[in-house]
């Protein structure tokens, strides 16, 4: 059984190894994007100095809206509940587009852009660098990674049907990694125990990865919750409204409701007509409340709780938080970076031991030879 087992580990191997590793290692590094970011970039998403009481909503909008050209408008206001984080006002387009505002001065303090490197980390991850056609031809970048991925299942699955330990005390020298017995050891180790120690990470990224791949898969997995699959947004856009005498009235009265409402808020994103408030509390981390509001008297029309939601935009803000490590804290995206990194080193060390075992096993056919000679 075992012998089936290892010709699947190595044929699989073999051919998406080095695709394994690259979006392995490219996931791991948009784990501590965010962090990465806002490190390097601290005046832009931070205020020079907390003020005693923020500007308005509705004015920090209208600050932003007068620097807009004409076919570019302020969709919303994010606000955090750090003091020291600056304000993210979102524009209609491009597409994510945003800026960040100084919300005690109304400075505007620079466009949001994504870093080029995460930028081509994240396209590595998801396409190979490869992208969608413009008329619609097969997207062979998003095909690859998810065969790629499905094929690191296989791999992951056979790898431990062939190394697991019969016994206990094989077991606990199978998870040890020595540093001092020679480079061919340490390859060895690493592949077994990094293996085993990162199974189950490794399974269930690949496993909620595989759902930005192939709709067929999608739907399945959503099944087995029991959920059916829909197109398009859920309902959850802003609705359309009459514009007051200014779109951005009453902003701050809904702001200000929300906050009172929902002491231990995370962000508050006002827009027009609606709003959404998350929290800093493990689990889904894409979880939010949703809210309606009259623009024209900022009165609360409507709350969809999370709690509430429908389970399909449950499962896709779980896919997400399980797939990115962030479900847990801190401690569980640490650990998905590890588990990531491990991951695209098993292809390089597999490839490593099954290389020496080829050039060990022709040396020997020659000495044979040369013995039969002499």
């Amino acid at each position: 059984m075992k012998k089936v087992f290892r010709k699947i580990h190595l044929w699989l191997s073999v051919p998406f190894g080095l695709l394994i590793t690259l979006i392995c290692f490219s996931g791991a590094m948009l784990v501590f994007e965010t962090e990465v970011m806002e490190f390097c970039r601290r005046d832009l998403y931070y205020v020079e100095k907390v003020g005693p009481a923020p500007l308005p909503m509705g004015k920090v909008a209208e600050k932003v809206a007068a620097t807009l050209p004409d076919s570019v408008s302020v969709t919303g206001v994010t606000a955090s509940s750090a003091p020291e984080h600056a304000w993210q006002v979102n524009l209609s387009k491009p597409r994510r587009a945003s800026v960040y505002v100084d919300q005690y001065t109304g400075e505007i303090k620079g466009k949001y852009e994504r870093a080029p490197f995460f930028m081509t980390m994240f396209r590595l991850h998801r396409w190979l660098l490869d992208s969608m056609k413009p008329d619609g031809g097969i997207f062979w970048g998003k095909m690859i990674v998810g065969t790629a991925t499905l094929m690191f299942v296989f791999v992951l699955i056979s790898g431990i049907v062939i190394w697991w330990p019969r016994t206990k005390k094989a077991l606990k020298n199978s998870l040890k990694i020595v540093a001092g017995k020679g480079w061919r050891r340490f390859c060895y180790d690493l592949h077994v125990a990094g293996g085993m120690y990162t199974l189950v990470l490794l399974l269930v990224m690949a496993l909620t990865g595989l759902t930005w791949s192939f709709s067929w898969y999608r739907t399945g997995f959503y099944k087995v919750f029991g959920v059916e699959t829909t197109q398009g947004g859920g309902g959850h856009g802003a609705p359309a409204q009459t514009a007051a005498h200014s779109p951005f009235t009453n902003w701050q009265k809904v702001y200000e409701e929300l906050k009172e409402l929902n002491p231990d808020y995370k962000q508050i994103t006002v827009s027009k007509g609606s709003a959404t408030v998350s929290f800093n509390r493990l689990g889904n981390q894409r979880a939010t409340d949703r809210y309606t509001f009259n623009p024209r008297s900022g009165e609360i029309t409507g709350a969809t709780l999370y709690e509430d939601a429908d389970a399909s935009g449950k499962i896709r803000g779980w896919i997400f938080s399980v797939h990115v490590g962030s479900w847990g804290g801190l401690t569980t995206r640490i650990l998905s970076f590890l588990a990531a990194l491990v991951g695209a080193s098993l292809p390089l060390t597999g490839y490593y031991l099954w290389i020496r075992r080829l050039v060990r096993k022709g040396s020997r056919k020659a000495n044979m030879q040369l013995k039969k000679v002499a």
